[in-house]
């Protein structure tokens, strides 16, 4: 005969509940969500999509800047048919801005993605190269523009001392685009090589691998298997490279203000809104142009982005 040792009942213990989907947030928890979505929300507005409407609104009234505003007459788009057709500043600051675009597009582009690869390959005790690519990124316009002075400085400059000339490379209008396009680009391939190399080091290793196994060169390996996984980036550096060529301002602006050879959208957006013209329904009919051309490649970035996103 078997006694059976009776078990004593174990309590249940408390059922903690977290907090999931369906539960309640506290008010002061609330109040911190709110405060994190309004905030930033403000200041886009505030900062961004405020002055872009104003602009655009602006563009159609010929307001010089010190009357009411309310007094203003309506032009509609008469500043865009004078900007077409008769302003004489508009289309050769157009043309500069597109050849700013094909320059740091097919030159300063390939020549940050050449140091990016050439830097993923050595490996280690890279920092040295990377420091020095990519010191003229951190500094400012204005330092860039006195450093390039000292090199094409006519009389004590030293491209003008290696190869014994005299010429103005910052005055001649026939130099001064090149010039400031030289500058620019020492600037933007830094910038270009950290995106790529940030790029390179997310590529995954087997697929090299894979590559080196099939018989693949270098080269091959890069351009068949490496670049087409760097397509995200690609898509960044375009849109970064466009938006950069067409905001070009800084440079153009502390060598000459954008005169002689050096007109940009920018620059006249400038002169006619905060120089001695002062005529901001004018110059935001400049501003709202650029801001159209801009619009349209960013669209294009968020579509691509969002499409491979879904995918």
């Amino acid at each position: 005969m078997t006694s059976e040792t009776p078990v004593a009942p174990v309590a249940a213990r408390p059922v903690r509940r977290g907090r999931g989907r369906g539960a309640k947030l506290s008010g002061r928890d609330r109040l911190t969500v709110l405060l994190m979505v309004l905030i930033p929300s403000l200041v886009v507005v505030g900062l961004v999509w405020g002055p872009a409407i104003a602009t655009v609104v602006y563009s159609v009234y010929d307001w010089d800047g010190f009357t009411s505003f309310s007094k203003a007459p309506f032009v509609g788009a008469k500043f865009y048919d004078y900007a077409a057709t008769t302003y004489p500043a508009f289309w050769p600051a157009l043309e500069h801005n597109l050849i700013w675009l094909g320059v740091l597009f097919f030159v300063a582009t390939p020549v940050g993605m050449l140091l990016a690869v050439l830097i993923d390959h050595l490996g280690k005790r890279t920092q040295f190269y990377q420091t020095a690519f990519y010191l003229p990124v951190v500094l400012s316009m204005a330092l860039i523009g006195f450093i390039w002075q000292l090199m094409y400085s006519r009389d004590e400059g030293f491209l003008n001392y290696v190869l014994g000339t005299k010429i103005d490379w910052y005055g001649d209008s026939s130099y001064n685009l090149w010039a400031a396009l030289v500058a620019t680009c020492w600037r933007h391939t830094g910038y270009i090589m950290l995106l790529y190399l940030s790029g390179l080091k997310g590529v995954d290793p087997v697929l090299r691998e894979a590559a080196k196994i099939d018989g693949a060169g270098e080269v091959q390996t890069f351009f068949r298997v490496v670049f087409p996984v760097l397509a995200p980036v690609n898509i960044i550096i375009l849109v970064v490279t466009f938006i950069e060529s067409l905001r070009a301002f800084d440079l153009v602006w502390i060598i000459n203000g954008g005169r002689n050879g050096l007109e940009l959208i920018a620059t006249e957006v400038t002169r006619n809104i905060v120089g001695e013209a002062q005529r901001i329904g004018f110059g935001s009919a400049l501003a709202t142009i650029m801001l159209v051309i801009s619009s349209v490649f960013i669209a294009i970035y968020l579509r691509v982005v969002m499409k491979g996103e879904t995918r």
